[in-house]
């Protein structure tokens, strides 16, 4: 008999969610950044071992809506929650427990399965402080939650985790082919990959007004080895755009390039990226954008 099933992944922004699906998964479902509002869209990271399929649902991070990007985010958690097997909160060791986690934990109390409570970057304290952030955790943890000490970045502490999460699955069949990774479309995964390059060159209010979208996808009729791929970033002013472009384009020939080498890590094989800037006002508030962007 095999065993599969989902687990929800909850958290404030920038705990180590993504980084942490990535990990399990065994390879790259979701972008990682520092910046707040990197995951947007409930993404699925499948692992798969020999009698058992692990689908880590990598939730947008828990926070007040303010435009309907963020209300569809804030959805979008509410119903993953609802529907998984499991539940997984994920806690940064590194910072005192605060509204947020207390408005998470409060949330998770009343979910139909069982929850878990991991608390990230435990290879980054001391004795003493590894100590301090595991009872705090199990102070706000709901009933009967276990509490996990990891490092999602380093690996210490994950394979327990996973064990421990496999156990929490109901008896079923695979419910993903055993080599698939992830739900996520193929264009939405290249244009996060895109994304990604953009939040680590920008400055610290960007990532909220930044969207990618892939025009075009194409093999070259004089090179199959060679894919196309024609992007689009959206942002809300002139002055953002002007940040992406650069001084003379620099920038945005630094996106390219290791958005470049991103894309063809993924693809395996040699592409050919041409990105273009466009101001789109207010395009959070878009419902047509927000759909083409994939965010339900």
């Amino acid at each position: 008999m095999t065993r599969a099933g989902f687990v929800a992944l909850a958290g404030r922004p920038n705990v180590g969610k993504s980084t942490l699906t990535n990990a399990i998964v065994g390879a790259k479902v979701a972008i990682v950044s520092d910046r707040p509002q990197t995951t947007r869209r409930a993404i699925r990271g499948v692992a798969t071992g020999p009698d058992w399929q692990l689908v880590l649902i990598d939730l947008p991070g828990v926070q007040r809506p303010r435009d309907a990007l963020t209300q569809r985010m804030a959805r979008r958690v509410k119903l993953e929650l609802a529907d998984a097997d499991a539940a997984l909160m994920l806690l940064n060791g590194e910072e005192a427990i605060g509204p947020g986690d207390r408005y998470i934990a409060a949330a998770l109390a009343d979910a139909s399965g069982p929850v878990t409570v991991a608390v990230n970057k435990i290879d980054r304290l001391s004795k003493e402080r590894q100590a301090r952030a595991l009872l705090d955790a199990a102070e706000i943890a709901p009933s009967a939650a276990d509490v996990f000490p990891i490092s999602a970045r380093g690996g210490q502490g994950v394979l327990a985790l996973v064990e421990h999460l496999v156990s929490q699955l109901p008896d079923s069949p695979f419910l993903y082919p055993r080599a698939q990774r992830s739900d996520m479309a193929r264009e939405e995964l290249l244009a996060e990959l895109i994304r990604e390059q953009v939040l680590r060159r920008t400055f610290q209010e960007l990532p909220h007004a930044i969207g990618v979208v892939i025009e075009e996808l194409e093999a070259d009729e004089r090179d199959a080895e060679l894919t196309r791929i024609d992007a689009l970033i959206w942002v809300e002013t002139e002055s953002q755009k002007a940040i992406v472009v650069g001084r003379g384009g620099r920038m945005i020939k630094a996106i390219g390039t290791a958005a470049r080498r991103e894309l063809e890590r993924e693809l395996a094989g040699r592409v050919h990226l041409s990105l273009m800037v466009r101001v789109r006002r207010r395009w959070r508030a878009d419902d047509g954008l927000l759909d083409r962007l994939g965010i339900e």
